[in-house]
């Protein structure tokens, strides 16, 4: 299905109401002003002033409104790098994202989630954003909408898992690879039979090493599949992605924190050498395993923390 989405004034989607009048339908998505549909299109036009045209005569439709503005593509390298299609910001897209690589204490969490082209408004209303750029209360606020607008699927790596695959010499880019396949694969079960117009990872490494990192797994998604970095700033399923892993994180670090007996801080600083080092005295080294992705330099660091 195509897309279009024009940036219109006021006066502009006042015209269109009236112009599609006889059209106009009595479901309005939230954040919408008026929603029509013709014989080979849907129009939305939203109180930001923007309108989304969709269906086979969606690029006819809205240049009777003006020019729809343009997108830049992606370059293609000689690594294999996919060129994103023009509208990809307006598509109906699943986008994956993934949290914890980085830190020393809790799980990875992998999001794919599925938003259509007619949701963009209404995530831009919740506050949609990557993760990076909101605070965790916030994170928490916008993933409990989140979790009750969008189809998703949410994968948790525990850390006994994740050193399990590490001993067998499993990197990090392979235990991700597959963790993202299979969530879309969980996701594309999911919103059967419906089927998005195409898939964005965040990219951690070239389409050739993260297809080259899936080989031997049973299913590999391979058709429509983008891959780019800062994905979260080209389509909102990213970024819902990226909130939804996030909060996950969050609820996962706080039970590893009960557990503990103390809070347990996030990322792989010198705070986390003294409450590994503490976790050590409490529990024993071994202990870790639960808690910590045990390669990090981290593990050396806190057992020159502890006193055992």
């Amino acid at each position: 299905m195509s897309n279009t989405v024009l940036q219109v004034s006021a006066e502009t989607i006042n015209k269109m109401k009236n112009f599609y009048h006889s059209s106009i339908t009595s479901t309005i998505p939230a954040g919408a002003i008026f929603a029509a549909k013709t014989a080979g299109c849907a129009i939305t036009a939203y109180r930001s002033g923007k309108v989304l045209f969709q269906g086979k005569e969606a690029r006819i439709e809205a240049a009777r409104w003006g020019s729809s503005p343009s997108i830049p593509t992606q370059k293609s390298s000689s690594t294999g790098t996919a060129v994103l299609p023009a509208n990809i910001s307006v598509m109906s897209l699943i986008g994956t994202d993934e949290v914890g690589t980085g830190d020393y204490f809790g799980p990875i969490t992998v999001v794919a989630s599925y938003v259509r082209g007619d949701q963009l408004e209404l995530l831009k209303e919740y506050g949609v954003k990557d993760s990076k750029n909101l605070t965790d209360p916030m994170i928490i606020i916008i993933a409990k909408k989140l979790l009750q607008t969008i189809p998703y699927s949410l994968l948790t790596l525990p850390n006994e898992k994740y050193n399990e695959r590490q001993g067998q010499g499993w990197s990090q880019g392979k235990i991700k690879a597959v963790l993202h396949n299979q969530a879309i694969l969980h996701l594309l079960e999911k919103i059967k039979p419906e089927q998005p117009e195409g898939i964005l990872i965040d990219q951690f490494a070239e389409k050739s090493i993260y297809y080259r990192h899936l080989q031997g797994q049973k299913k590999i998604v391979r058709d429509n599949v983008y891959f780019s970095t800062k994905a979260e700033g080209i389509h909102l399923s990213v970024a819902a992605a990226s909130i939804i892993a996030r909060y996950a994180f969050l609820r996962a670090m706080d039970q590893l924190s009960d557990e503990a007996g103390f809070q347990l801080p996030k990322g792989a600083g010198a705070k986390v050498d003294i409450a590994a080092g503490k976790l050590i005295n409490k529990m024993g080294a071994d202990a870790l395993n639960h808690y910590v992705k045990l390669h990090f330099a981290n593990t050396q660091k806190a057992k020159k923390h502890s006193s055992l």
